[in-house]
């Protein structure tokens, strides 16, 4: 069963990206530093999550079948078009015209889509099927 609500893709504005600032050295969840510590840098999200510009997308994420990978309704996924698929990666793909965000299985001749979330079944790839791998996941951008 598919995760019946839809993808919305938006393609990256990185002619237009903000440089924030950025604390390179890291900030430690454990005990406090000082403030003298960290060194600010100016960095823009796009130069981070955007390795292929011409084949990368984002895409807000609809529904819970993937919560287990960390993705949840309403984050922004950072989906890779270049990046050949390979076993345990996250993709979009689309089955019989449906978009959907899956961890894709490979064994032998068989091609499962395997949720993260036991309230969905896998779906099992046919040659009946119409199915197409549209990109792989490499960052999802959520909001704490």
């Amino acid at each position: 069963m598919l995760d019946s609500k839809k993808i919305h893709f938006f393609i990256p504005d990185t002619e237009n990206s903000m440089d924030m600032p950025f604390v390179s050295s890291g900030i430690k969840a454990g005990f406090p530093s000082p403030a003298a510590d960290f060194d600010e840098v100016r960095i823009s999200l796009d130069q981070i999550v955007v390795k292929n510009k011409s084949a990368t997308f984002y895409a807000k994420a609809s529904g819970n079948s993937m919560i287990g990978a960390g993705i949840s309704d309403g984050d922004i996924l950072v989906i890779d078009r270049s990046l050949e698929p390979a076993n345990n990666k996250i993709v979009v793909c689309c089955v019989d015209g449906e978009f959907t965000v899956k961890r894709i299985k490979i064994e032998k001749q068989i091609v499962c889509l395997v949720p993260e979330n036991d309230d969905f079944e896998p779906i099992y790839i046919t040659e009946d099927n119409q199915f197409v791998i549209w990109g792989i996941v490499t960052y999802v951008l959520k909001k704490i």
